[in-house]
């Protein structure tokens, strides 16, 4: 794309379906799809890609779908481009959730083109920690998002830490208790998934005698959650954005970390969420994040082209 030529090249294109593809989502889904036209981007709402049992009302759709928009925003100025983005752009077309625009020419800063490199970096580090986060990477993740209607909150102290382990484990218990649940979560994990890591226990307690118990294993990472003043499509949208951008952010600090939704969906837990930790908000996703124990592999992935397209053609 040239000021003469105000459209995207196919290399800037391949840039962006790339980028995109590398966003978190739940189960790995990717629930989105790319529309490219002039200088627009367009992130598409795949609805045709439900999860039924844990996602009925498509809230875990969208906020996966707000991670592509934050990645999206991010490679644009990879590119070396200003972007600006607008939600819910085409009231005719209600799957665009949102447009990204080019803008002017300037290079990309020395923490964007950081953020940028996290993307391929990032993983869904479900194992335990080794240690949380030093105090001053803290507090870089609860600045690390400028969406409105958004922000992240840190959970800290043994006492939060144990009411969030026994939340993470009620869970935990009635997931794999459910059979329809358990059988959408190995159609898209796998027939070994395991129901504890979905529900955020990574740290799950050490079964051997004398292991440590899992609010010590807790303790080894920090708790950021994803709140927002509303709970409507835009607030998920929001939340998705959010949580992508502080996942980067933490990826860029040499951190791991993975996103937790399915507990939320329980009312009993997220209202339990709210009051122990006095949220001001609705929690959206619940981001673990930590000093790995051990890498973690990158999850395998179809071509990005599957989830590109310009209007009227898919690529």
């Amino acid at each position: 794309m040239t000021a003469d030529s105000p459209r995207w090249t196919q290399a800037e294109e391949a840039v962006l379906a790339a980028a995109m593809d590398r966003a978190p989502s739940v189960h790995d889904t990717r629930p989105w799809a790319l529309e490219t036209r002039d200088r627009d981007a367009l992130v598409i709402e795949r609805v045709a890609l439900r999860l039924p049992r844990q996602d009925p009302f498509g809230r875990d759709r969208l906020i996966s779908c707000g991670a592509a928009v934050a990645t999206l925003r991010l490679a644009c100025r990879r590119l070396g481009w200003t972007e600006s983005w607008r939600q819910f752009p085409l009231p005719e077309r209600r799957d665009v959730v949102a447009m990204v625009r080019a803008g002017e020419r300037k290079p990309p800063t020395p923490g964007e083109l950081a953020r940028y490199a996290a993307i391929g970096a990032r993983r869904s580090h479900r194992a335990r920690f080794a240690a949380p986060p030093p105090v001053t990477a803290r507090a870089g993740l609860l600045k690390a998002t400028d969406v409105a209607g958004a922000a992240v909150v840190l959970l800290a102290g043994p006492e939060r830490d144990a009411a969030v382990g026994r939340l993470l484990a009620h869970a935990a218990d009635h997931i794999g208790n459910d059979p329809a649940y358990r059988a959408e979560l190995a159609a898209w994990c796998g027939p070994d998934a395991d129901p504890r890591l979905w529900a955020g226990l990574g740290a799950a307690a050490d079964p051997r005698p004398g292991g440590p118990s899992l609010a010590d294993r807790l303790a080894d990472e920090a708790h950021l959650v994803v709140i927002t003043t509303g709970d409507g499509r835009s607030d998920h949208l929001h939340a998705g954005i959010a949580l992508q951008q502080t996942w980067l952010a933490a990826t860029a600090m040499g951190l791991a970390a993975s996103a937790v939704t399915l507990p939320l969906h329980l009312h009993e837990v997220r209202a339990g969420l709210v009051e122990t930790a006095e949220l001001p908000g609705f929690p959206q996703v619940i981001l673990r994040v930590g000093v790995p124990a051990v890498d973690t592999a990158p999850t395998p992935r179809r071509p990005p082209t599957a989830f590109s397209r310009t209007p009227g053609k898919v690529r």
